[in-house]
């Protein structure tokens, strides 16, 4: 091999981590279409489906504060490794269980053993990519939630009338056992990979300056009191906390809305959901593209490139208010609306994670997105226990479902601009 060819290896890298962001979806939001054959086979209630999810996100905070940490420690071969392979065993454990009870002791586990994901993505981007190409790149895995999401409407309900509840689970958690393969066959860091090229390699390190305010492996690593000591640290987190909860909300609740506002089965809602989620991809692309023309193109530093970005991205889930109204006319429309709603939410999430890589060193990207995670998702279960489960509970019962939906399409058109309105007076003009 020629050193001085340019190899893309680290493309090979992204598609991994697109692989396995997308079997850590699909693992957790199999439950969202069971939803409705749990209550018809269990005499489930909205609160006791509430208290299933809240249970999965407790246990998902406290491992991402945990997780990123290990992360660093052990690297992200190991550390990426023993995530996915404990999740994978919560997965298919979920098919021996039938109770309330059992269900939160195997989703708690799930969600522990989750929370490694997108630390170790994080942290895999920034050893494996420049700057420039760190959004594009973790819009490229990131889209992996997507397509998870896609995937699930489109098999789970056809496993569930063909084989029954139990195989959903059995058949997805297999999934990260597979991945484990060619996670372990092909994963090394960059410098003492023997695929890649000295070209790539110098691309790859060409803005690692060993500094303490750049990104680096050198020296050693920060403690959570020094991280949780920064501003920028209490952005990110901010930002999650605000937003993170809008994606579980559709992820979650989603087929329930079509099921309910349109008084659909399981697999009539199945196209709905995965169009929202195809239409969702591209914000995921699409989101690390802009940010990348604007600094390749433009000339644009890039915390200006990324927070203008973020700033369209907010505004692009304004439309979302007007879904209710929509649903009137016709299915579609509410579709589209929500399609762009959640393509905004990918496009400002991939931006969001990118601003770890950016502002923090190397040796510290996993910790920072972990305490920035744990925020994510006690607002998610923040939003489940005092908005989600008493509203759906309280307007089902009243027979006005409806206006459940409508509060929680306008907190999430709201959001996203008090996020980054936060973000902006947090950090200021020379970071994010």
């Amino acid at each position: 091999m020629s050193e001085r060819r340019m190899t893309n290896y680290r493309w090979m890298i992204c598609a991994l981590i697109f692989f396995a962001t997308t079997i850590n979806y699909v693992d957790r939001s199999v439950i969202s279409f069971l939803k409705s054959t749990f209550t018809e086979q269990m005499h489930w209630t909205d609160g006791d489906y509430a208290n299933v999810e809240i249970t999965f996100k407790i246990f998902y905070a406290i491992g991402l504060l945990g997780a990123g940490r290990i992360i660093d420690k052990a690297g992200t071969k190991l550390g990426y490794g023993l995530s996915v392979f404990f999740w994978s065993l919560a997965g298919i454990a979920t098919s021996l269980v039938n109770t309330v009870v059992g269900f939160q002791i195997v989703r708690g586990a799930l969600g522990l053993a989750e929370a490694g994901n997108f630390p170790a993505a994080i942290k895999t981007v920034a050893e494996w990519f420049p700057k420039k190409e760190r959004a594009l790149a973790t819009g490229i895995f990131n889209s992996g939630a997507n397509i998870g999401a896609i995937i699930t409407p489109l098999t789970v309900p056809f496993i569930v009338v063909t084989w029954g509840w139990h195989w959903a689970f059995i058949i997805t958690g297999v999934l990260g056992l597979v991945w484990l393969i060619f996670w372990y066959f092909f994963f090394v860091l960059p410098r003492a990979h023997k695929k890649i090229s000295q070209a790539e390699l110098n691309f790859i390190e060409s803005d690692k300056v060993p500094d303490k305010e750049t990104a680096t492996d050198a020296g050693p690593k920060q403690s959570w009191g020094e991280l949780l000591k920064l501003k920028q640290t209490w952005a990110f987190a901010a930002g999650k906390l605000l937003t993170d909860p809008i994606w579980w909300f559709y992820l979650f609740w989603l087929p329930d809305f079509f099921e309910s506002i349109y008084h659909i089965k399981i697999t009539g809602a199945s196209m709905p959901v995965a169009v929202v989620y195809i239409l969702s991809t591209f914000g995921s692309v699409g989101g690390g593209w802009l940010p990348l023309y604007l600094i390749n193109n433009k000339g644009w530093p890039v915390h200006k490139a990324r927070k203008v970005s973020m700033f369209i991205y907010a505004l692009c889930v304004l439309p979302i208010v007007f879904a209710l109204l929509l649903s009137a006319i016709n299915i579609w429309l509410v579709v589209c609306v929500i399609g762009l709603a959640a393509a905004a939410h990918q496009a400002w999430s991939a931006n969001l994670m990118t601003t770890v890589s950016d502002v923090f060193p190397g040796r510290s990207t996993a910790s920072v997105m972990g305490i920035g995670g744990m925020f994510g998702a006690i607002g998610g279960i923040l939003l489940s226990m005092f908005v989600q489960k008493d509203l759906f509970t309280h307007y089902r019962a009243a027979g006005h479902i409806e206006t459940a939906y409508y509060i929680m399409f306008f907190v999430c058109a709201s959001a996203y601009l008090l996020a980054w309105l936060i973000m902006h007076f947090m950090i200021g003009k020379r970071q994010v």
